[in-house]
């Protein structure tokens, strides 16, 4: 066989093969050859019949051949059956029998194993139909066959061999073609296609057939063919009919008395060619045709193979092909001949001269063609998909480095580098001859992305080949690639002059400086790193430092990380004491504003003893940064040198500051003066006078107030809780006149009053707590105590009831003693176990 893709000349030649359309097809064609080639050389084809073991193709001499399917004649098999060209051959299921008729009137069955039941018979007639039974090659079947010529006859063996002929049907206009399958034979006549019942002996109807006056249908062969038992495809001039033959209900069969069976037309439609053979394939239909147009010189057209999808009155074309088959143009439509092998999808076409076998593309046939039409990646998902399962020649690398190669041709290097992730798997060395591709172009940038980073490692050239291109082309990227890429891939010293080479060449390129800093971390040099991040004012230093434990690395960088990012500096500094505080004290000495920071943000968070380490010093930073926390750090804490604090104070003015101050180191009359004098604070002054309740403060803030009108009315409204009023009211000049005098004597008599009746109700209530708190004192002592046989002596410890009389002492602690165990009694006042110092009996210390 040859591929029909393969053509052997260009031009006219009749011997090229079938031409392929750019849609893409469904059937490869491939030109039968062998000797076949000389057969039809010297003869030519009439008619065909195909099995799965052979094919069987007649003669316009009336020579059936028995070739194999790719050709070859099988020896001792070409038989001189007719006389002239043989009309019709027909196989029986098993291919153990042929039978063939011709225009000689002779019907010939021919066993290929066995010659007992071989027939020849003349039926002095022209017979241009035969049927063979397809269960023929069984000794019970009766051995039957069917003929038609002017009417159609079934013929059965029986005694002795005996051929009896039963007329199946009567004249209508001559029996064109025959076909058989199962129980059921259909044959057209002139007038149309009869459908037989030969188990119930009757017909199941007749389809009537169109005449048209351009096309009678006695001028045009009817096409018959069996899909399963059940269904009949007709192809009869240019129309086609599916037929489906269905089982009655029983109430219609017992009611009516119809045949069990009928036929049931599923679809009927025209197309625009003459059909010359039809056959089946899966859900579609497979027609061959010659065109009803002549070309410019009057002579036949190629004959068409198209697959199209049937409907109920129309159909859908899914391919057709143009097939330049020898003598074509000489030929009409009954000299083409189509037959199949159903289940493997082979379809034989048949002309004079020629014959090729149609098939349906299988997965590498498919792949191939998609691959010749540059249809690239339809051609990888089909190898990706189930069809990939069926190729034989084609495999998922090869496809895709196919398509590799057009991307890069075409300039699309992106998708190229997509591509190798989804066809170069694991294999190390693919991928390393498909990356020197993209490095012939310049394009390493294109796959950098997608190159094999976990299992698979490539040879570390190939990663620096790609960070020196990204180096030379696009520093960001190779930013984006360091920080991506293990340095396990690839030489860092290498990568790390190149960079140097750079930047001595672009010094200000931030993004090559900071590639740089984290490749010295890769080698180690965290100095260095160091020093880079901070000359960036990178914040990844802090991720750089606590990655590798570098806390005693950078004590003299402290300050330089403050600049960078204070706050992070100063959590990172904190967390978990990374660095000592004294260190970060020292090198922040001279800033006082990190300073600040710093020890602001550790006394919020230190929870050890020595938190108050450094609130000395930060007393005088809260006095230059942030007044608002000075006096409750004063209050809180007792650990800072409180004359000192007291000079911050005085210095800066900070009265209430220094109030305070001198309240703790007893100077309140000093630190009342500055209430009233500076601050002029009345409500804060009384508060320190109740405060330190002190005689002499009471009288320093009345002093005070006594040649100042407005303080008088405003003491004498608050310290009638305080003091006794005639403190104030006895020092007053008479002659000072005092707003709101009146006011203030009734608030102030009103609040010693309150303060004489709260005294008198708290000396109630002593005297009746007093009282009550005897009377239940003595109402206890009343209770008696109990006693039972398993309390102690808690001198000898033996069990305090006994039976001999024995006198017991109790103590209101409830420990219990025998008399004569305590000696002493008289001398002693409490218990000799709850007080022991106090025991003096023998053996107690």
């Amino acid at each position: 066989m040859e591929n029909s893709a393969d053509k052997e000349e260009q031009g006219n030649q009749d011997d090229s093969d079938s031409e392929v359309d750019e849609i893409e097809p469904r059937l490869k064609y491939i030109r039968m050859r062998n000797d076949l080639e000389q057969i039809l050389q010297n003869d030519a084809a009439s008619c065909i019949a195909v099995h799965t073991k052979f094919l069987c193709l007649g003669s316009h001499w009336g020579m059936i051949h028995l070739l194999d399917h790719q050709g070859n004649n099988i020896q001792s098999k070409t038989l001189q059956a007719h006389a002239v060209a043989v009309n019709e051959i027909s196989i029986d299921q098993n291919g153990d029998y042929i039978a063939s008729c011709s225009d000689d009137g002779k019907v010939y069955i021919y066993g290929l194993y066995s010659s007992d039941d071989n027939l020849n018979m003349s039926m002095g007639r022209l017979v241009k139909s035969i049927a063979i039974d397809p269960k023929y090659y069984k000794s019970g079947s009766g051995r039957r066959f069917i003929t038609g010529d002017d009417k159609l006859v079934l013929y059965e063996k029986t005694f002795l061999s005996r051929v009896k002929p039963v007329v199946l049907c009567e004249a209508e206009g001559g029996v064109r073609s025959t076909a058989w399958a199962g129980e059921f034979v259909a044959w057209a006549s002139d007038i149309g296609v009869r459908i037989y019942d030969l188990n119930a002996c009757c017909s199941l109807g007749l389809i009537k057939w169109t005449r048209s006056a351009d096309a009678l249908p006695e001028h045009y062969r009817c096409n018959l063919r069996w899909s399963g038992d059940r269904t009949l495809l007709i192809g009869w001039v240019d129309t086609v009919r599916v037929c489906q033959i269905k089982k009655r209900l029983m109430q219609d069969i017992t009611n009516r008395d119809l045949p069990e069976y009928f036929v049931d037309p599923v679809s009927t439609f025209q197309v625009d060619f003459y059909i010359s053979g039809i056959a089946p394939l899966d859900n579609q239909l497979v027609l061959l045709g010659c065109s009803k147009e002549l070309d410019e010189n009057g002579k036949s057209q190629r004959p068409t193979l198209q697959v199209i999808e049937p409907k109920y009155q129309d159909f859908s074309e899914i391919c057709a092909n143009s097939l330049t088959l020898r003598g074509y143009k000489e030929y009409g439509c009954n000299d083409y001949h189509l037959d199949c092998l159903v289940h493997e999808n082979r379809f034989f076409i048949v002309s004079p001269k020629d014959i090729v076998i149609a098939s349906l593309y299988d997965a590498d046939d498919r792949i191939e063609w998609l691959l010749a039409h540059k249809k690239f990646e339809e051609a990888l998902e089909a190898v990706m998909t189930n069809d990939g399962k069926d190729c034989k020649k084609h495999s998922l690398i090869y496809v895709g480095r196919i398509y590799l190669d057009h991307l890069l041709n075409s300039g699309k290097y992106d998708e190229a580098g997509k591509l190798c992730l989804k066809v170069l798997g694991r294999d190390k060395k693919l991928w390393e001859e498909e990356v020197y591709k993209f490095a012939r172009v310049h394009q390493l940038r294109s796959i950098s992305s997608y190159l094999p980073r976990g299992d698979v490692i490539l040879d570390p050239n190939v990663y620096e080949m790609v960070l020196f291109e990204y180096l030379n082309m696009d520093p960001e990227g190779f930013l984006h690639l360091v920080k991506e890429w293990s340095p396990k891939l690839y030489n860092v010293a290498a990568i790390v002059n190149g960079v140097i080479d750079h930047i001595i060449q672009n010094p200000h390129q931030t993004a090559l400086l900071e590639a740089l800093a984290i490749l010295y971390s890769h080698e180690g040099k965290y100095d260095k790193a160091l020093a880079m991040y901070l000359k960036l004012r990178h914040k990844d230093v802090f991720q750089l430092i606590q990655k590798h434990q570098l806390c005693s690395s950078i004590h003299d960088m402290i300050e330089g990380l403050m600049n960078l990012d204070a706050e992070r500096a100063i959590r990172f500094f904190l967390e978990k004491d990374r660095i000592p505080s004294d260190v970060v004290v020292e090198k922040l000495k001279n800033n006082h504003w990190y300073l600040y920071m710093y020890l602001d943000a550790r006394d919020k968070t230190d929870t050890k003893d020595s938190k108050g380490k450094y609130h000395g010093l930060l007393v005088r930073l809260y006095a230059d940064y942030s007044r608002d926390k000075l006096l409750p750090l004063l209050r809180r804490s007792d650990n800072y040198p409180i004359q000192q604090a007291l000079d911050i104070c005085s210095q800066r003015y900070f009265y209430p500051e220094m109030v305070y101050l001198l309240g703790r180191i007893g100077n309140t009359s000093e630190a009342l003066a500055l209430m009233t004098r500076k601050l002029n604070d009345m409500e804060s002054a009384i508060a320190f006078c109740q405060e330190h309740d002190d005689e002499e403060l009471w009288n320093d803030l009345v002093n005070y107030s006594l040649d100042k009108p407005e303080a008088i009315t405003f003491l004498l409204q608050k310290i009638g809780t305080y003091v006794d009023p005639r403190l104030i009211v006895q020092k007053i000049e008479p002659s000072l006149e005092i707003p709101g005098l009146k006011k203030a004597l009734v608030k102030m008599m009103r609040d010693y009053n309150l303060q004489v009746s709260v005294q008198e109700g708290y000396k109630k209530i002593l005297s009746s707590d007093y009282f009550n708190l005897h009377d239940r004192l003595v109402r206890s002592h009343q209770k008696g105590i109990f006693m039972d046989d398993d309390q102690m002596c808690g001198a000898c410890q033996r069990k305090i009831i006994v039976r001999e009389p024995r006198n017991l002492v109790i103590f209101y602690c409830k420990h219990s003693f025998h008399e004569d165990c305590l000696p002493n009694l008289k001398l002693l006042d409490n218990c000799v176990i709850c007080n022991p110092q106090k025991d003096t009996s023998p053996g107690r210390k």
